[in-house]
Formats: structure tokens, C-alpha cells, sequence
């Protein structure tokens, strides 16, 4: 799915890859070198932590200082932590024309990021990873084992996406994505806010609002690789994060009607 207005080309000179993370020690230093080794353009790769008590950025300098992969940049955050801070952090600090963020558990396939790049290149302001397009879909349910999010978690994000399509724009599917590539200009237009997911769902509304160029490109979202799930341990999590999100749908569509 794509927006109306017609791309125009964008030569693309530089790639920043930013990768919030907390307690990913097992999976970070393989998805950088994974990543490193899909994109073709000149890049970086900045790992924004949350001072994770499982080791992550100590495995991130261990790899920065061995020369293991190329570009590679760590930041440590101590205090005012967060998923949609620590985006903020890394584009503050990326030094690409066009930016790219995503989950760090593989649940998200690095390999998937040259296409949204070229889709970049090809003239769109942004290019988004999504699930709920021809072609995309979810993680499977949880059977056990806990690396898998359960049925409640799936079934509550396929509502909240369908609801946000109805109160917001039609055109767009995957309100929640968290998987994409961007032109700098537009976030620098924007700046991100919400707490957790609903940071997505207000940039895109804004970007729509403002014209920016979208296409949706479809993915499988399989289960992270290695760690515990981060959507939500229990039900009153998952209620509290669902009550947020509401809150942000509530106020999206005032500032959609409304300005």
C-alpha cells in the first residue's frame, strides 16, 4: 500500500541504522553483523541502550572494539530511559540522509531492509515494513517456551490496528510497525512522542497529515531468536499498554478532524 502523491528519486549517500535495545545481549551482535552485511550503501549502525543488566552494550563495545563490524556505534543510556527515547537518541545522532530503525530480537528480517532502502531511493519519504498487507503477516501464537507472543497479544494488536485504520487513514496498515526506512528531512519535521508502540502511530499520522510519501512493504514477523518478549508479561501490562494506545488513537483522530 502506498500513498497518492508520485515519489520522486532521492539518491541515497549514506545509511543510519538505529537498534533500541534492551537485554538483547544473545541477539544484538548478530544483527549487526547481519544487517552490515544486507545493506549496500555507505552506513552505520548505532546500538542505543538502555544500560541492560544482561551485558548488551558490553557485547557491542567487545564487537566495536574488535573491528568486527564496520560503522558499528554504541550508546548507553543511564537515565530517562525508554523504546521511543532511545529512537530519538540515535536519530539525533545519525549522520545518514536516510534513517532505519527496527526491533532487535530477528523478528524483523534484516534482510528486508534493502528493499525499504530502495523503495527510499526510488523517491518515497518512507518506507515501512508491515504485517497486515498482501503478502505480510504476524507471529504465530504462543505453544509454549515464551519466545513466541501469546494469543492475547496477537489477537489484541490485529484490533488495535483495525480500529486505528478506522478512526484514522484508510490507506495504512500497520499503525505499530516499528520496522522502517525514512529520509531524515521528516524527522526532523516531526519529532517522536509516545511512550512505548504509539510513537509509530503518531508519526504516521503526522507524515500522512503533512503529504510525506509512503509505500508499505510487506513482512513475515516470526518469533525473536533468543530472550523473553517485551509486549507484555502479564494481563494488567498488556491492559495498562492497550489503555495508552487507546489514548493515543483518541488523540490522533482530534488532530486528524480537527489540526
Amino acid at each position: 500500500m502506498q500513498s497518492n502523491r508520485s515519489p520522486v528519486p532521492h539518491e541515497i549517500t549514506f545509511v543510519s541504522v538505529i537498534l533500541p535495545t534492551y537485554n538483547e545481549v544473545e541477539n544484538i551482535v548478530p544483527l549487526t553483523e547481519a544487517i552490515h552485511g544486507a545493506i549496500r550503501y555507505p552506513h552505520e549502525i548505532i546500538v542505543v541502550d538502555d544500560n541492560s543488566p544482561d551485558g548488551t552494550s558490553q557485547a557491542v563495545r567487545y564487537a566495536i572494539d574488535s573491528g568486527s563490524v564496520q560503522g558499528l556505534r554504541l550508546e548507553t543510556r543511564l537515565t530517562d530511559r525508554g523504546l521511543t527515547k532511545s529512537i530519538q537518541q540515535g536519530i539525533d545522532l545519525a549522520q545518514g540522509d536516510v534513517i532505519v530503525w527496527m526491533d532487535c530480537d530477528f523478528s524483523m528480517p534484516p534482510e528486508k531492509i534493502l528493499e525499504l532502502l530502495a523503495r527510499v531511493e526510488e523517491g518515497y519519504d518512507m518506507a515501512i515494513g508491515s504485517r497486515f498487507v498482501a503478502g505480510g503477516s504476524t507471529k504465530d501464537f504462543d505453544a509454549g517456551g515464551g519466545k513466541e507472543e501469546s494469543k492475547l497479544v496477537i489477537v489484541l494488536s490485529q484490533f488495535l490496528n483495525w480500529l486505528t485504520r478506522f478512526l484514522l487513514y484508510k490507506n495504512f496498515h500497520d499503525y505499530t510497525s516499528g520496522f522502517i526506512a525514512v529520509r531524515k528531512e521528516v524527522l526532523e519535521s516531526i519529532p517522536l512522542c509516545g511512550d512505548y508502540g504509539e510513537y509509530f502511530m503518531d508519526l504516521m499520522v503526522h507524515a500522512i497529515k503533512r503529504g510525506y510519501t509512503f509505500i508499505e512493504i510487506p513482512y513475515t514477523c516470526v518469533p525473536r531468536r533468543a530472550g523473553e518478549t517485551k509486549t507484555g508479561g502479564s494481563i494488567m501490562v498488556i491492559v495498562r499498554r492497550g489503555m495508552k494506545y487507546l489514548w493515543a488513537l483518541a488523540r490522533l483522530w482530534c488532530f486528524k478532524i480537527f489540526g
